[in-house]
């Protein structure tokens, strides 16, 4: 008579083998809960297929389960983040640049300040001449102070500025028109002093840096802008200080033959602190 029926006790320990068991023998109703530990697992055996939508919770991960190998290239999006999920502690030092802030966040850098002419004065000696309203046929009048051709003339003014500056170097343009039609250039240059409180204020200008010339258009009371200058070195230059300007006409490095009429002077300086706190 054939076998047809074995016993669990007719089969000796470790009898039945992987070789013995026929494909698709081993269903899911055969294995007893628990039985498949991690260590069963091959490599690579559960694949993303084999994973029941939603089956992963936070609450089946292990600390530090996901590791930066395993997240896909740009699977993080902003929509998978939660609320305040990045925190100053997440950020890379020199992470947000200036690029990344928002328009409306002010950042340190290069500042410009507007000097206009009705805010100087002639010098006492070797000075241009005084502050002068020009009416003109249409449009604006000019406030602006007179610079001769045949010498070089000076004027003064003060900034006081923000505790943000570097208390650096700076540099300028000169904004000037002239009544004429002669083309020749005009060359302005600026030189600066710090005081401190109790520091003397009878102390010398720092050095004289030149823009470079600016021919005039040719047609009377154009608008003439030099070029940004190189950078002016301030004597004494610290926070909390008050700063006087000297504007001097060099006509040694320029060739025009008429009066030229500086309406003001625009300063470039570089703040290294987003506010004055």
């Amino acid at each position: 008579m054939p076998l047809t029926q074995i016993k669990t006790s007719g089969v000796a320990a470790d009898a039945v083998t992987a070789a013995k068991l026929a494909d698709g023998a081993v269903v899911t109703a055969s294995i007893v809960d628990d039985a498949v530990t991690a260590a069963k697992l091959a490599s690579n055996a559960v694949v993303t297929a084999s994973i029941v939508d939603d089956a992963v919770t936070a609450a089946k991960l292990a600390s530090n389960a996901v590791v930066t190998a395993s997240i896909v290239d740009d699977a993080v999006t902003a929509a998978k983040l939660a609320s305040n999920a990045v925190v100053t502690a997440s950020i890379a030092d020199d992470a947000v640049t200036s690029a990344k802030v928002s328009s409306d966040i002010k950042v340190a850098g290069l500042e410009t300040i507007y000097v206009p002419a009705a805010a100087m004065y002639p010098n006492s000696t070797a000075g241009c001449a005084d502050l002068e309203q020009v009416e003109l046929s249409n449009g604006p009048e000019l406030k602006c102070l007179d610079f001769d051709a045949s010498s070089d003339e000076n004027a003064q003014f003060t900034v006081a500025f923000p505790k943000s500056w570097n208390e650096g170097t700076v540099t300028f343009q000169a904004f000037f028109t002239v009544t004429g039609t002669n083309t020749g250039t005009v060359a302005w240059g600026l030189s600066g002093v710090s005081f401190a409180d109790n520091a003397s204020i009878n102390t010398a200008f720092g050095t004289n840096v030149v823009a470079t010339a600016k021919a005039h258009s040719g047609t009377s009371n154009d608008m003439d802008v030099t070029a940004v200058s190189g950078a002016v070195t301030i004597t004494g230059a610290a926070v909390d200080t008050q700063t006087y300007f000297q504007v001097m006409r060099d006509v040694s490095a320029d060739s025009q033959t008429g009066d030229a009429r500086l309406l003001g002077i625009k300063l470039f300086f570089t703040t290294n602190a987003a506010n004055d706190a």
